[in-house]
């Protein structure tokens, strides 16, 4: 009896080691102001692959095709996520790419294989009606030219094709084919991960620098006006920062932002240890900053170049074989809500983001049997780009840690907190990593004062494996008010959770 006595002793007393809430602490002051947020932080992407394009943003056949073949579904769930800025056309398909097969009749327009994912492009979709699918949702476009097997003259030619007056070879070319207005695309990317030996046309730092700079050179003598994003390290071996430093001091007077790619996994289904898989985002932030920095202030440079995010997300479970069609978990959007945390942590230097991709191909919506559904992912990214902008704060965060692997003391909490003076609003954002803890948590206003209502949105599902599908949405964004008393308040953040708190505030 003494023995069964004392495992239920045990039992009882684990158990409620295992309920006890944790605690942290969260200091906001309005003044303590990182940098201003830009909008391009809500971006995405589109490439030729898988049905992203055909079968995703274009599909003639389908009920929910507008006169121009595009999905109004798509359309409206693309405005609906504050999508700002789309990248295009890839991706590793751009380095295979040459934009003239994409212009002019269909008809016309050669059948290619398309060497970077296998499968026959028809370029029934290319640069005009791209541009055309722009027109229908609020976001900007973003080309990408091709720097691995295109050479410099075809991508200028891209940049008068799209930005040029009539008048010239290839903006006339662009008016005989319809469009007589130059669309007057601001961001371009010269090239596509080219440190990286999967690419087609795969260039060291220096030989990519080099033929970058030319292409650079063309294409804004064609167009002053375009900013311009250089291909960084995406391949995080032991000379991802010796690339991104070359790619810097070769190509400073040119470009405007230099690109970073991270996709995270867990593979080993470990969920302590996914959940700290953006702690290396916060270090290529920091990294390229300091290459940026180093480079800027030994050449004695006034103008800024800043970091574009340009692809991110969570990818391991769809390969080729299953067209990259990833479905979500609850998990997998605490890590984007994470991402994106990351981003607005390091406002002032992280300028552009943009999540891979838009639909069906590692996503955030997903069309099965003709039916558009919104996958866990979408509902941290909606929150983010719909209510969060200002000015980024530098918060005091402090509170209950955990250990995983080589990563010690791991915050429970991830936050990043902003103010929009323009609506006079506090908006802060809260992942708590705890796979089954709640974080009771002290939130401090140092200066204003808050309004004594709160709207609260919470993302978050009964399993953190629990995922959404075409006939129901297990994860979603649930709203709900909260009062606020003074300038201090605390809320108990939930188990596996993304929180978004905002509160309006009068200085």
């Amino acid at each position: 009896m003494k023995k069964i006595a004392a495992v239920v002793f045990l039992i009882f007393t684990f158990s409620i080691l295992q309920s006890q809430t944790l605690k942290a602490r969260i200091k906001i002051d309005i003044e303590r102001k990182i940098g201003a947020i830009d909008t391009m932080l809500y971006g995405n992407f589109t490439e030729h692959l898988g049905r992203c394009i055909y079968g995703g943003i274009y599909d003639p056949k389908s009920a929910q095709a507008d006169a121009d073949g595009f999905r109004k579904d798509v359309v409206k769930a693309t405005n609906d996520l504050g999508v700002s800025i789309i990248r295009y056309p890839g991706g590793n398909f751009v380095s295979g790419y040459h934009f003239e097969d994409g212009i002019g009749p269909k008809a016309n327009r050669p059948k290619r294989k398309d060497l970077a994912w296998g499968a026959i492009e028809t370029n029934e979709i290319g640069t005009d009606e791209f541009m055309k699918f722009i027109s229908k949702t609020k976001s900007a476009p973003y080309m990408c030219v091709n720097l691995g097997t295109g050479t410099i003259e075809e991508a200028r030619n891209w940049v008068e094709y799209c930005n040029a007056p009539a008048g010239l070879f290839y903006s006339d070319l662009r008016v005989k084919n319809g469009h007589a207005a130059p669309y007057n695309i601001k961001y371009w990317g010269l090239g596509n991960e080219m440190d990286g030996p999967w690419q087609m046309g795969h260039k060291n730092a220096e030989d990519y620098s080099k033929f970058a700079l030319e292409a650079a050179k063309l294409m804004k003598w064609s167009d002053e006006s375009i900013k311009l994003i250089a291909s960084g390290s995406s391949n995080y071996g032991a000379d991802w920062m010796n690339w991104n430093r070359t790619v810097l001091t070769q190509l400073r007077n040119h470009i405007d932002y230099i690109s970073v790619h991270q996709y995270v996994n867990n593979s080993d289904s470990n969920h302590k240890k996914f959940m700290t898989a953006t702690l290396f985002t916060d270090k290529i932030i920091k990294s390229t900053e300091a290459l940026i920095n180093e480079v800027r202030s030994r050449y004695r440079m006034n103008k800024p170049i800043y970091i574009a995010f340009d692809e991110y997300n969570v990818w391991y479970r769809a390969w080729t074989e299953q067209q990259l069609e990833e479905h979500y978990n609850l998990q997998d959007a605490l890590v984007v809500a994470q991402f994106l945390n990351s981003f607005v942590r390091n406002a002032h230097i992280v300028k552009m983001a943009n999540m891979a991709q838009l639909v069906n191909v590692i996503a955030p919506m997903m069309v099965t049997s003709d039916k558009l559904w919104l996958q866990t992912i979408y509902y941290p990214l909606q929150l983010f780009g719909t209510n969060c902008f200002g000015q980024s704060l530098n918060t005091f965060v402090d509170g209950d840690t955990y250990d995983v692997g080589e990563q010690k003391g791991v915050p429970y909490l991830d936050v990043s907190t902003a103010y929009n003076e323009t609506k006079e609003e506090l908006v802060i954002n809260v992942v708590n990593r705890s796979e089954d803890k709640a974080v009771e948590t002290a939130i401090q206003n140092q200066f204003g004062n808050l309004a004594d209502k709160a709207e609260v949105a919470e993302v978050n599902s009964k399993n953190i494996y629990d995922e959404n599908t075409v006939n129901e949405q297990k994860v979603k964004t649930v709203m709900k008010q909260m009062s606020v008393k003074g300038n201090s308040f605390t809320y108990s953040f939930p188990a596996h959770s993304f929180t978004q708190i905002i509160v309006k505030i009068k200085k």
